[in-house]
């Protein structure tokens, strides 16, 4: 069953310096039926005028990566970090026990556009962590490239939880296909462009939940680029 999800259905946060659309409920948005899907909580389409940002505050018991479309985000954070995330750069920050940090965009003429995902871990009470990684296209041309899971394996970030996130950027015509086993789900939000799964067409903002099928079939219409979840 594959159940999709219109990118023009998410909420919206509109301030003079943020723009942002929420897959599942998120601050003042709430919809029953977006409250998540399995252990994947948020997916926030985030756009950042030159200047604005998050100031400081506080998160817990929570995966969070970020990944970086479009321009550069200044993140610092209480464990000492301080780095700039660029595109096609990947975070991640595991919260545990707490940890507070604040996101700027440096720029002073470039937005930058970015998703946030936050994914329930499968304790809490751990220890906070910080990681981030390269991402260059040609690892991730098409093909799915790992950039998230529990192991770490492949060069990708380490999660705490059993999920694994993926990243496509797919030529036009070109194509990927990711078996799911037995008791998995999958969800693919669609970046940029535009691409048919399992011949559903998709455009940028929209989303597929995938339940009860042996494989997911993405083939890009247009340049498209995608994220991937396999989750519990």
């Amino acid at each position: 069953m594959i159940d999709i999800r219109r990118g023009s259905e998410r909420g919206r946060t509109h301030t003079d310096w943020l723009d942002s659309y929420h897959s599942f409920s998120f601050g003042d948005y709430f919809s029953a039926e977006r409250l998540n899907f399995g252990v994947l909580r948020v997916i926030n389409d985030d756009r950042i005028a030159p200047g604005g940002g998050f100031p400081t505050h506080g998160h817990r018991d929570m995966e969070i990566i970020t990944y970086v479309l479009e321009g550069a985000l200044e993140h610092k954070d209480s464990l000492g970090n301080g780095s700039v995330v660029r595109a096609g750069d990947v975070q991640r920050m595991s919260a545990g026990t707490g940890i507070r940090h604040s996101e700027f965009n440096p720029s002073r003429t470039e937005p930058v556009h970015f998703l946030q995902i936050w994914i329930e871990p499968r304790c809490v009470g751990m220890p906070p962590s910080y990681e981030q990684t390269p991402v260059p296209d040609s690892d991730k041309l098409d093909r799915l490239r790992l950039i998230a899971c529990p192991d770490g394996a492949a060069g990708s970030l380490k999660i705490l939880q059993d999920a694994r996130v993926y990243t496509s950027l797919l030529g036009a015509g070109r194509s990927v296909e990711y078996p799911l086993e037995p008791g998995r789900s999958a969800y693919v939000h669609i970046a940029c462009g535009s691409l048919r799964l399992n011949r559903a067409p998709l455009e940028a903002g929209d989303a597929a939940a995938v339940n009860d099928e042996a494989n997911v079939v993405i083939e890009a219409i247009e340049p498209a680029e995608l994220l991937l979840f396999d989750l519990p």
